[in-house]
C-alpha cells in the first residue's frame, strides 16, 4: 500500500453504529481494472465513467468561517472581519466547484459519476460519520479514487468488434470491491477484471 503523505501512518479505524471499521487515516492502494466487451458497449462505459473525480460535498460556510475565526479571536473585530472576507472566498471558490459538476471532466474512472452519491449524503459533507459510512458500503472507499490514467485501449484484432480498455487508479484503504460489483450489475455486457497490486514498493501519492 502507499501512504498519503499529509496523512502519515499506518491507517487508523473507527467503528460505524452497527457496520465496519471505517479508516481515518488513508493507505493508498494501486489497482489495475481491466474493463471489456463489445466496443460500443466499452466505448459507452468510457462515456460514462469520466468526469471530474471528485465528490461535490455541501459546504458549510458558517462552519468554515467559526473554524478560520477560532485561532485569531483574540484579534477582535479585525479577525471576524477578516473571517468573513475569507467565508466570502471560500463561497465563491465552492461554487465554481460545483459549476465543474457539468463537465465531463478528465478523470477516466469517476465513481460519483457511476454510482452517484445521494443528495441527502452530500448535504452532510464529506466529514460527517454517515457519508463516510455510505462511500465504505457502496464504493469500498471512502475517498474518490486518486492518479488514474488509462494505460492501455485498444479494440482486440482478431475480433474487431471487441473492446478493451486498463485503467491504472490507486484506492483509499482497499480494492473498492462493491464498486466493482454494482459496476458488473449495472454494465452486464461488460467484463471488469480488477488486480490489486499489494506488493508495491511504499511511497506517496500527490492527489
Amino acid at each position: 500500500m502507499r501512504e498519503v503523505k499529509e496523512e502519515p501512518g499506518s491507517a487508523r479505524t473507527r467503528q460505524g453504529p452497527g457496520g465496519p471499521c471505517i479508516p481515518f487515516h488513508a493507505d493508498w492502494l494501486r489497482n489495475i481494472l481491466t474493463v471489456s466487451g463489445p466496443a460500443a458497449e466499452v466505448e459507452r462505459f468510457r462515456v460514462a465513467a469520466r468526469g471530474t473525480g471528485g465528490i461535490p460535498w455541501h459546504l458549510d460556510l458558517d462552519h468554515e468561517a467559526a473554524r478560520l475565526l477560532a485561532p485569531m479571536a483574540a484579534l477582535g473585530p479585525a479577525a471576524r472581519a477578516l473571517a468573513r472576507e475569507l467565508r466570502e472566498v471560500l463561497a465563491i471558490r465552492h461554487d465554481r466547484v460545483l459549476a465543474r459538476w457539468a463537465e465531463h471532466g478528465l478523470c477516466p474512472l469517476d465513481l460519483h459519476r457511476l454510482i452517484p452519491v445521494p443528495g441527502d449524503i452530500l448535504q452532510l459533507g464529506e466529514d460527517a460519520p454517515a457519508a463516510r459510512r455510505w462511500l465504505w458500503a457502496q464504493w469500498g472507499t471512502t475517498q474518490p479514487l486518486r492518479q488514474v490514467r488509462i494505460v492501455e485501449e485498444n479494440a482486440d484484432q482478431r475480433r474487431r468488434r471487441s473492446g478493451r480498455v486498463v485503467i491504472e487508479f490507486f484506492s483509499a484503504d482497499w480494492t473498492p470491491w462493491p464498486a466493482i460489483i454494482q459496476l458488473r450489475r449495472d454494465w452486464p455486457k461488460l467484463i471488469f477484471d480488477i488486480r490489486p497490486c499489494y506488493d508495491d514498493a511504499a511511497g506517496g501519492t500527490d492527489g
